[in-house]
């Protein structure tokens, strides 16, 4: 199976994107049973709760002009855009 970021590469419509979507939601599942160490990780999840991670994704957003700073596709490629949006909840500090 693809790593998580491999699959975020590849976002480019509904399909994928939903796809992404699933892989997030199983990769967190995966975490859920994982002890939360001395500074809040959980694995590689920055993020624990629903707060913490919509914080961090719209922190990323604000910070790096939605992605465009960062990937000029995002532009252009919204599925994409909203996938690093939801990945950035996941590991964005």
């Amino acid at each position: 199976m693809k790593e998580l970021h491999e699959l975020l590469d590849e976002v480019k419509d509904e399909k994928s994107f939903l796809y992404f979507a699933k892989a997030l939601m199983k990769d967190r599942e995966a975490h859920e049973s994982k002890p939360v160490n001395e500074v809040g990780f959980s694995g590689d999840w920055a993020n624990n709760d629903i707060a913490g991670f919509l914080e961090s994704a719209v922190a990323w957003a604000e910070d790096s002009d939605f992605g465009v700073r960062q990937d000029t596709e995002l532009q252009s490629n919204k599925w994409k855009q909203f996938a690093v949006f939801l990945y950035c909840g996941k590991i964005y500090e």
